[in-house]
């Protein structure tokens, strides 16, 4: 197969991944930004967290809010458990590399906040112990996996939101996961000023 071909395969399947994706999971994305925006007009915070790809995703959607997405505003409170190197190895030293994020949570977190988790297999212990640790603080969790939801998926409470994308491929589920982000931030962005972007 020469490599145009191999390109074009990739993004067919991408594509592919997207439209199945759009059928299952445009509910569970109005209902996770219904939670998000009540989050924010509840003056509480947006706390962020996954590792390697799905660390960098945590990154992109805190910097969203922090800075802005497409339209001028205001800062919103988002942050990411992932971007503090001294944190995470002082805890991963003492501790686990289990605990980076749930220690951090247990800290920062407060009742009304919300927890984005991401992990594409679902089973990122650390990811797992974050939304344990969640629960503990009363606060409610959005869950972003791939494959069969994994481990996330048996902890999840009621009023949890899973966006579980239908895919086995780690590119796709990543790549859906992103997009998913964008339609996060539309939303919010939409419910908190009334305006198109």
């Amino acid at each position: 197969m020469d490599f145009a071909t191999r390109i074009k395969r990739i993004f067919n399947d991408s594509i592919e991944t997207k439209m199945q994706s759009m059928e299952t999971l445009s509910q569970p994305i109005v209902i996770a930004a219904d939670l998000l925006t009540a989050c924010l007009l509840n003056e509480r915070k947006i706390l962020t967290c996954g590792n390697g790809g799905s660390a960098a995703d945590a990154q992109h959607f805190s910097s969203e809010l922090l800075n802005r997405f497409e339209i001028e505003r205001p800062g919103l409170p988002g942050f990411a458990l992932t971007t503090d190197a001294s944190t995470i190895t002082s805890i991963a030293n003492d501790y686990s590399f289990d605990d980076v994020f749930s220690k951090q949570v247990r800290a920062l977190g407060q009742p009304g906040d919300v927890l984005v988790g991401i992990s594409t297999s679902g089973g990122s212990k650390n990811v797992v112990n974050a939304i344990h640790a969640a629960h503990e603080r009363e606060m409610n969790v959005i869950a972003f996996s791939g494959r069969d939801g994994g481990e996330i998926a048996n902890i999840l409470r009621e009023n949890d939101v899973e966006i579980r994308v239908p895919a086995d491929n780690t590119a796709r589920i990543q790549e859906v996961h992103l997009l998913t982000i964008h339609c996060l931030c539309d939303l919010i962005d939409y419910q908190l000023l009334g305006q198109e972007s």
